[in-house]
Formats: C-alpha cells, sequence, structure tokens
C-alpha cells in the first residue's frame, strides 16, 4: 500500500490492483474504523474522508496498513440482469481493435458475468469488472459531447452503463431500456457496489420479454410519499431569480455507494448565519443565488435573513415605498413587501434563509441541488410560490452577525492555502513551483462544478500516462491535459481520471465558494509533498 496526502480530512490508499482495494475496502466495512466519515473506492485506490476531531491522518494510516488483504471478498447474492439492444456507434471499431468480429464482440460481452466494483462519475454510474479477459480497450480520443441515458460501454478493462445523458469518453456498443438511476425508487441506483451483473443480447431473446427474475431483487420501489405538512404560515412569490437560485443545506453525505457526492452550500459558514438569524437549525434549506437579480415577495407576514456576498438589499411595499436594509440581520417582510438582492460588491453568492425554513422536500435526505448530478429540487424560476412553514415554538431570532472578512474581490488577489498531494508526483518540480508562484484567473466557464482557472505558463505533467479513475475530495486541484486546473467545488464528480496537485484547505473552502469570475488567485502550499509512512 502507498498512502498518499489528499487534505487536512482525506487521505488516499493506493494499492497494487482492483483485487487489493476490494479486499481492503470490504475489511474497512466489516470493521469500521473510528472517526472515518466515507469512503470512495475505485480502481486502485480508496479515498478515505475522516474527522479530525475524532481520528488522524497517521492513526488511520497505521490502522489500515496493518489489514489482510488475503481474504476473498465474497460474492453478492444480488444478480442484476441488463437486456441490451448491441447496435453502438463504437460496436465496430471495438471490433477492430480486438481483432474479432461485432458478433463475437457481443458473445464475449453478454458471456460474461461482472461485478459492481465501484461507483463514480455521475449517480448510478458503476464500473463492472470481471469481463472477458480480451476487454482492455481505450477510451475514445476525443470524448462526446453527448451519450444518450442506458448507453453501454466499454473503457479498460470495465463495462458501464451511463445513466442519464452526459459527455463521455467510454467506447459505446449498445443502449439499454433499463434505467440506472430512479429517485421513484427506494434504492435509485440499479447498480450497487458488489452487485453481480449479467449483460443480454435482446436481438437473441426472439421476442420475447428479458428475464425479469434477476431483475426482480431490486425491482423499482415507489418511494414513500412524506407526510403532510403543517398549513403554511407564509409564502414567498418569486419575481426574480438572477443568475441562479437554487436550494441548499449543508448536503447529502453517506452516498458514495450510489455515486452521488455530498453537494450543498458554496459557502457553509453564510448558509449556517442565515439560518442562525431566523431561530432555524444550522442544517435547514436556504436559497443560495449567484450575483444579483433575486426578488421575494411575501405573500403574508414572513422574516428573512441575508448572508454571504456584500449586497445591497431593497424592500418595496405593495405600494411603491421602497427603502435599504443591512444583510446579516434578520428583515421582518409585511405582506406585500418585495425584497430584492443587488450586484454584490465583494463575494459571489448570497445565502437567503426564511423563519420556520423553506417546505421544500429533500432528495436523499437533503434539499441541495446537485447541478452535475441533477439530484435535488429544480432550480428557481419566476413565477414559483415557495411556501414557509411554521416556526417551533421557542425559536429564537438571532442578532445581527458581522458579515465575513476579506470577501474575495475581482481588484484584490484571493490567496489559498492548498496540501499538496495525493498525485503531486505526476508533475515536474518546476509545475510545482509554478502552481504558488503563479497567480490563475477564473475564467466564465466557472460555476459550482468547479472553478476553471486560466495563467500564463500551464503546468507540466512528469508522468504522461493515463490515471486510474479515483476518488477527488472538495478543493480538489485537478489538472486536465491543457495543463491548466480546475478547482473543484460542491458540485464535483465523486471521481476523475485526472491527477491532482494539490486540494484547498477545508478552512479556505467557503472562501473559494465566493470567488468572483474574473478574480485572481494565489495558491499558498502549506507543506512539502510527502508520502505518508506507516
Amino acid at each position: 500500500m502507498r498512502f498518499l496526502p489528499v487534505t487536512s480530512n482525506a487521505l488516499l490508499v493506493e494499492l497494487a490492483d482492483l483485487g487489493q482495494t476490494l479486499a481492503l475496502l470490504a475489511s474497512l466495512q466489516r470493521d469500521p474504523l473510528h472517526g472515518v466519515a466515507e469512503l470512495v473506492p475505485a480502481a486502485r485506490t480508496i479515498l478515505v474522508h475522516f474527522r479530525p476531531s475524532a481520528t488522524s491522518a497517521a492513526a488511520l494510516v497505521r490502522a489500515i496498513a496493518a489489514r489482510d488483504l488475503s481474504q476473498r471478498v465474497e460474492r453478492s447474492d444480488i444478480l442484476v440482469e441488463i437486456p441490451v439492444h448491441y447496435d453502438g456507434e463504437d460496436l465496430a471499431e471495438v471490433a477492430g481493435l480486438l481483432g474479432i468480429t461485432p458478433e463475437e464482440v457481443v458473445r464475449r460481452h453478454t458471456g460474461s458475468e461482472y461485478t459492481v466494483a465501484f461507483t463514480g462519475f455521475a449517480p448510478g454510474f458503476a464500473y463492472l469488472s470481471g469481463g472477458h479477459p480480451s476487454f482492455d480497450v481505450p477510451r475514445r480520443s476525443t470524448p462526446r459531447t453527448r451519450i444518450p441515458a442506458g448507453a453501454v460501454g466499454l473503457a479498460g478493462t470495465f463495462s458501464g452503463v451511463y445513466p442519464q445523458a452526459s459527455p463521455g469518453g467510454w467506447q459505446i456498443i449498445g443502449v439499454t431500456p433499463v434505467a440506472m438511476w430512479d429517485l421513484e425508487r427506494d434504492q435509485p441506483a440499479l447498480l450497487q457496489p458488489g452487485y453481480r451483473v449479467r449483460f443480454v443480447d435482446i436481438a437473441r431473446l426472439n421476442g420475447v420479454a428479458h428475464p425479469t427474475g434477476a431483475i426482480a431483487a431490486v425491482a423499482p420501489q415507489r418511494a414513500a410519499k412524506p407526510a403532510d405538512q403543517a398549513p403554511a404560515s407564509a409564502s414567498l412569490n418569486v419575481k426574480g431569480t438572477g443568475l441562479q437560485t437554487l436550494f441548499q443545506d449543508l448536503g447529502r453525505h453517506g452516498q458514495a455507494g450510489q455515486g452521488v457526492s455530498a453537494s450543498g452550500a458554496m459557502d457553509q459558514a453564510a448558509l449556517k448565519a442565515a439560518n442562525r438569524l431566523v431561530g432555524n437549525g444550522s442544517d435547514a434549506a436556504a436559497l443560495e443565488t449567484i450575483g444579483g437579480g433575486l426578488q421575494l415577495q411575501s405573500m403574508g407576514e414572513s422574516v428573512l435573513a441575508v448572508t454571504g456576498a456584500d449586497a445591497p438589499l431593497t424592500v418595496r411595499t405593495a405600494d411603491g415605498r421602497q427603502w435599504d436594509v443591512p444583510n446579516h440581520q434578520a428583515v421582518a417582510l409585511a405582506d406585500g413587501d418585495t425584497i430584492a438582492i443587488g450586484q454584490p460588491l465583494a463575494g459571489a453568492r448570497c445565502y437567503v434563509a426564511a423563519r420556520g425554513g423553506f417546505a421544500v422536500a429533500p432528495v436523499l435526505g437533503s434539499c441541495a441541488t446537485d447541478t452535475l448530478a441533477r439530484v435535488g429540487p429544480a432550480p428557481l424560476a419566476a413565477g414559483d410560490v415557495i411556501d414557509l412553514r411554521q416556526a417551533p415554538a421557542g425559536a429564537i431570532v438571532g442578532a445581527p452577525e458581522m458579515p465575513a472578512e476579506n470577501l474575495p474581490t475581482v481588484e484584490q488577489e484571493v490567496v489559498l492555502d492548498v496540501v499538496l498531494g495525493p498525485r503531486t508526483d505526476w508533475f515536474t518540480a518546476e509545475s510545482v513551483e509554478r502552481l504558488g508562484a503563479q497567480r490563475w484567473q477564473v475564467t466564465p466557464q466557472s460555476n459550482r462544478v468547479g472553478l476553471r482557472l486560466a495563467g500564463e505558463v500551464p503546468l507540466e505533467r512528469a508522468i504522461a500516462g493515463e490515471l486510474p479513475s479515483e476518488g477527488t475530495a472538495l478543493g480538489a486541484l485537478q489538472v486536465p491535459p491543457s495543463g491548466q486546473p480546475v478547482l473543484f467545488l460542491a458540485d464535483h464528480p465523486l471521481t476523475g481520471g485526472y491527477p491532482v496537485i494539490g486540494a484547498v484547505a477545508p478552512y479556505h473552502l467557503d472562501r473559494a465558494g465566493q470567488i468572483p469570475v474574473g478574480a485572481w488567485l494565489r495558491f499558498n502550499p502549506v507543506g512539502a509533498f510527502e508520502e505518508l509512512q506507516p
């Protein structure tokens, strides 16, 4: 095993092969280590998220290094059969790469039983191992911009099924009508780690419906509907949304097994502050809006608070009177009053909490909207009406709070501390030095998935090979072939295939979430890159 630093609350365990990875994963699931929050397995690695208040990286390294990897991983008794129309765009090309006919590709693909090794890339996307020994197919040199939902593909030694339409670089050999991801099921992801999978050629079924016995073990079930809520105390009529307004909370943690990352508020301290100001629990859902333009009209009496970016706020009454109100304190609205958020002077995102909370249904235990995975409530649209819940008895409206210091602006350089690793040694020594010596500008292609950065001189790799997919942490600085880093933010993918040179320290993640487009960054490595030793 190798132990590689990721950030102050995560480390990466690298193993010799998939077999060892699955053996260690089974050991850690069978006998969990104290303080471990979540495990993200991949082809040859396991990303270990932990709580620094409960354990340390050194203690985890010692404990993991002592684990026995010789035990054979027990196979699941759940078998899922997936019917496939083998008419994919790349079927002939795959056949040519393997030196066989397309018919033989299909025979080999349906002739093996697979195991779900790990999940990632997108909710419900499973990496299936155990195919025919001849299957070792390179990804496409140029990824497609859109692959349809249900597409069955090959990449390296893995097979997989795209759960939803998305870009992708796998070789597509067919398509299945079976939904890999369905939020109406109690367990939305059809394929879970450890499940056994068999592909069936629909053309050979001679018009007979595909077997359902194997699928019955994980047949779709309707999720239970939440109990009726108490009558709304008031409502907010959305008059304007600005660039984007989403429901966010502290995130949906613990869903890595379904390929779902945490998402959640980009500036979690601001979200907690907004909830404190109106007497809500810190994990209640709030509205996250970027830039100015959000306008909310109170239908009935309500109490709101706006935190985060330094943005001007105005209240306008139904008869046209208007005045400014401060942010970071509770604001009482009468029936018909409209509160409007202007363009921020510093920072990028504001958070709006309402006393009692928003009557919005959680998805997988959270109201956070993941824009990459498309999980969670839909973005707000003008004309929407949001009901507010009754505030519980004894809920206290908080005293005004101070805004965060040194909110990022386009005029001043933003400095972010960085922990080097896990793949710092994949880059030249000059590039590692350049990461901290050169400044980087946030480009307009940035969003909740990540800040796309541009520097005068790109980063160069010392290792040119392809990196097997591995878990990625919030704040990771992933470097694609262009050499221009991407700073992964709340909606980043669970796994990635480009090397990560470092990660923004957790205490600077809220600041990163407030950086506006056009701002300049400097990274401050807080130490040298060193492997963790048992």
